[in-house]
């Protein structure tokens, strides 16, 4: 096949001729450039606050979201396929996030003030609260309730099991209830 492909020119000032020939490959490129700038125009922001509320760092999360969203860039014709491509660039965002707290920090970090207006979270009980669950725990309350994904898309995005979604969300559901003093009404 030709690599070359008979493409009219948008901007007929800019041709010297009423049609130009254009490789494939920069057609090709500029339909992904700007499907990826619809993309990131949409999905940066959200999914950056997911990543702060998640680490509770904002700048770790904005460089996280940085991150992921070139490696989505650079992976752009396969992640746009995916069923949730900003799943994937939450995923990527926080396995990044993680590789460097384990670099900085080891096992242990310092908790960082976290800018309200990034995560938007106007109840400060439950923002505390959300604080005193492991990092996994987090990932899957903010994945279900901040970024309204289903369980089915939480396993997807962050590579694990429908189960283990589940049992995460059961149990930071059941430690959020105790830490915000809430009981559940008896049945009956």
């Amino acid at each position: 096949m030709n690599r070359f492909q008979r493409v009219h020119p948008v901007d007929r000032t800019l041709a010297r001729t009423e049609r130009t020939w254009v490789p494939v490959t920069t057609v090709v490129a500029l339909h992904t450039d700007l499907a990826f700038e619809a993309f990131y125009s949409s999905q940066r922001a959200s999914v950056a606050r997911a990543l702060a509320l998640t680490l509770h760092d904002s700048d770790l999360a904005a460089d996280a979201a940085d991150e992921a969203m070139a490696r989505a860039f650079a992976r752009w014709r396969t992640v746009q396929r995916l069923q949730n491509p900003s799943g994937w660039v939450y995923r990527v965002g926080l396995n990044w996030a993680r590789s460097v707290l384990r670099r900085r920090n080891g096992p242990r970090r310092r908790v960082h003030d976290i800018d309200e207006q990034i995560i938007e979270v106007r109840d400060q009980q439950l923002h505390r609260a959300l604080l005193r669950l492991d990092l996994d725990r987090r990932a899957v309350v903010v994945c279900r309730y901040f970024l309204g994904m289903t369980e089915d898309e939480i396993a997807q995005s962050l590579d694990i099991r429908p189960g283990t979604v589940k049992s995460r969300l059961h149990r930071a559901l059941r430690h959020l209830e105790d830490q915000l003093g809430y009981t559940r009404e008896e049945e009956g």
